[in-house]
């Protein structure tokens, strides 16, 4: 059932197919009319042809270019238009005929003299098939760009969420890893009643709303960053005791910059977690420095050459947030010898 938007779209499609038919009238009369005074001859001739001009025209617009041209079956495309300009070109050659007979009273002198050339008649009725046929072709062109435009809107949109499921899947892996480390440390605080275990409480707290409502943001201020890395640091030295020796430096840390939250805590964690301990110390020293451009980080703790690199989960993660979050913008070197373990990141900052 037609909808009151569909009858008008209807209506004035109609109408504006009518006017543009009377001005190819009009333009025939012209074009036939020239060094002519018999306007009843020119138009009555130029009548004749438009129904020759429209037949053409439409199987040209409706048929041969939607259903072969643009679905590129372009063999019976040139078929079809072969047979459609063999038939034209009958009903044209009779219009001339027509002309040099009735019109003009089977008088060669009394017809007009463009009518008398066949050449200068088809010229006239392509044309006008040529000029409607090529703003089809391009209307159809602009519509089916416009189709592409939205499917690769969709399938980039698409691709965008499901790149966020997977970034939410990573932060739910860290959520757990990050929690486990730490709570135990806890727990072991509480079982010898240390003095420091309140200590520990409240710097978790910091780490906690971090974690939960800062971690949902896009992106963080990099000084926020530095001060939960700060707070992880100092619950790591009252686990550790004199066995941890912590050199954490920063350099011309610009206030304004941000990072994706919980990028860089995880290098610190991994580096608690999987560090060794040579001659009874846990080494660790980091160095973060930035630039309107972007963050350079390195972390060095002492390491056990047996150890797998990539035993656990963060070095993983965090591999996998790089690319997702800073795609051709980041540079992550992992090496290890004997005794040290080592990690560079060199941060690109759009």
């Amino acid at each position: 059932m037609f909808t009151k938007e569909v009858v008008l779209k209807k209506v004035v499609q109609v109408l504006l197919h009518i006017v543009f038919w009377c001005g190819v009238l009009l333009f025939f009369t012209y074009f036939f009319g020239f060094e002519s005074n018999d306007d009843a001859y020119i138009m009555t001739f130029s009548f004749f042809l438009m129904p020759i001009t429209i037949a053409t025209t439409y199987v040209s617009i409706y048929k041969l270019i939607p259903d072969y041209l643009i679905n590129k079956r372009y063999f019976l495309f040139g078929l079809y238009s072969l047979y459609t300009l063999i038939i034209s070109g009958y009903l044209i050659l009779v219009s001339v005929f027509f002309g040099l007979g009735y019109l003009s009273e089977f008088k060669y002198n009394n017809a007009n003299q463009l009518n008398k050339n066949l050449f200068f008649v088809m010229i006239a009725v392509y044309l006008v098939v040529i000029v409607v046929s090529a703003f089809k072709l391009l209307k159809l062109n602009l519509k089916h760009a416009e189709k592409t435009k939205i499917l690769v809107t969709q399938i980039l949109e698409t691709q965008l969420k499901l790149k966020e499921q997977e970034l939410n899947y990573l932060k739910m892996q860290i959520h757990p890893h990050f929690l486990f480390n730490t709570l135990n440390t806890m727990y072991g605080f509480a079982l010898k009643k240390a003095d420091e275990t309140p200590e520990m409480i409240l710097k978790l707290s910091n780490l906690l709303d971090y974690l939960l409502y800062q971690e949902d943001k896009p992106f963080v201020l990099l000084s926020e960053e530095i001060s939960h890395i700060k707070d992880y640091i100092e619950l790591e030295r009252m686990r550790f005791n004199d066995t941890l020796n912590v050199n954490f430096k920063c350099k011309n840390t610009v206030e304004t910059m941000t990072i994706a939250p919980m990028l860089l805590l995880p290098f610190i964690e991994n580096s608690f977690k999987h560090g060794s301990l040579k001659n009874g110390i846990l080494i660790i020293n980091i160095n973060l420095s930035s630039t309107k451009d972007g963050i350079d980080f390195f972390i060095e703790n002492t390491h056990n050459k047996s150890e797998d690199l990539n035993k656990g989960i963060g070095l993983q993660n965090i591999q996998k947030r790089l690319e997702l979050l800073y795609k051709n913008n980041y540079n992550l070197d992992i090496d290890a010898d004997t005794n040290h373990f080592k990690v560079r990141l060199k941060l690109k900052i759009k």
